[in-house]
C-alpha cells in the first residue's frame, strides 16, 4: 500500500538530492580549475585561513537556515578534506609533467 502524501515527501527528497549531486558536481568543476591554477602558480594546496572562514561563514548560515551548525562543518569539511586531496593530485601531476621521461 502506497501513501500519497510520503510517496510526495519522497518526490521532494528525490528532487532535492538531485539538485545537491549536480550542485557539488559543479562546485567540485570549479575547484579542480582551481587546484590546476595552484599548481601552476606553485601555490600550496591547501589554504587553513580560508577553509576557517568558510567554515565560520557557513555554520552561521545553517544556524540562520535553522540546520545543525555540527553537522554542516562536518559536511564542509568533508568536502574540504576532498577538494584538498584533489588539489594535492594537481600539483603531483604538474610535478610528474616536468619530470623528464614521465
Amino acid at each position: 500500500m502506497t501513501d500519497a502524501t510520503l510517496t510526495r515527501f519522497r518526490q521532494s527528497i528525490d528532487n532535492i538530492d538531485a539538485a545537491l549531486v549536480f550542485m557539488l558536481a559543479e562546485r567540485f568543476k570549479v575547484t579542480q580549475a582551481v587546484g590546476r591554477y595552484k599548481a601552476e602558480a606553485g601555490l600550496p594546496p591547501a589554504d587553513p585561513g580560508r577553509e576557517e572562514a568558510q567554515i565560520a561563514r557557513l555554520r552561521a548560515l545553517a544556524q540562520d537556515a535553522d540546520l545543525d551548525p555540527e553537522f554542516s562543518e562536518k559536511f564542509l569539511r568533508f568536502i574540504i578534506d576532498e577538494v584538498i586531496r584533489h588539489h594535492r593530485q594537481a600539483q603531483e601531476a604538474g610535478a610528474d609533467a616536468g619530470t623528464p621521461g614521465a
